[in-house]
């Protein structure tokens, strides 16, 4: 498995780590495929009966890497496109959603331990959890609109459900940042800790001593009342970001901010 992501198993529960931390564990082609091979090996181990997901360092993920921008600011070649927006064959996400995706996949709990940065596909990575346990200092937001995109990691499927549609279209459409203490009044987190990791696993050493077979089939029950349409959403996440990757306005947006200007928009 690769560096990118430590895993770690003890007493049931599985330790999963964003293993960036000098970048803030940014999302780059490699990150991306870990989490998600770090995700698909865990539905293999019978063994695993609650998983923590944080970060190493002192932020969650600070979204995706910015070289990854600036290569799209220089470039009018929409074959430059980030590979985490290729469709995975026989599934419903491409390897961006899917890196969410897994966690909501896996038949165990799962729990965010959130500190630090959770920005733009951070953000979105930490809705993939079935709980969120965030420090009250975090820094949260949907940045996409920044970069003059739409976000397509599993926000649309994973973040009304949890605050209803008004207020994803307002965190979508401004991009504003928000704290780990206002994320819990919105609903996007679900309880604020100051050591998100240490509480994270106790609570997965907690619901490791319960019946596995129950929590098993607790979290297909749950899981069941939401996932309705899912392949649709998540299609639709795919094409309006092909469709604007590379888009005038696209580059616009990612070249001004570069540049330290007020975009123009045609």
């Amino acid at each position: 498995m690769s560096d990118r992501v430590l895993v770690s198993i003890a007493d049931g529960v599985a330790d999963v780590r964003l293993n960036r931390p000098e970048k803030l564990n940014a999302l780059d082609s490699a990150m991306f495929r870990a989490l998600t091979d770090a995700g698909e090996s865990l539905k293999e181990r019978s063994d695993v009966r609650a998983v923590v997901l944080s970060g190493e360092g002192r932020s969650f993920c600070a979204g995706l890497d910015f070289s990854s921008f600036q290569a799209m600011g220089d470039s009018q070649d929409t074959k430059d496109k980030p590979d985490a927006v290729d469709h995975l064959e026989g599934r419903i996400t491409h390897l961006g959603q899917q890196a969410t995706w897994v966690w909501q996949e896996l038949d165990v709990p799962v729990i965010g331990a959130i500190s630090g940065h959770a920005l733009g596909g951070g953000f979105q990575l930490a809705m993939g959890p079935d709980i969120r346990l965030v420090h009250p200092d975090t820094k949260m937001s949907i940045l996409e609109i920044r970069w003059g995109l739409v976000p397509d990691m599993g926000a649309s499927v994973l973040l009304p459900p949890l605050v209803g549609l008004d207020v994803t279209k307002e965190l979508y459409f401004t991009g504003r940042m928000i704290s780990g203490t206002e994320a819990v009044e919105l609903g996007v987190a679900t309880r604020i800790s100051d050591n998100p990791h240490a509480d994270a696993l106790d609570l997965a050493k907690e619901i490791a001593e319960k019946n596995p077979d129950a929590i098993r089939r607790m979290k297909t029950i749950l899981n069941g009342l939401t996932e309705r349409n899912t392949a649709e959403r998540f299609a639709a996440e795919r094409e309006h970001i092909g469709a604007l990757i590379g888009s005038p306005n696209q580059l616009e947006a990612v070249s001004a901010f570069f540049e330290k200007r007020t975009p123009k928009f045609s």
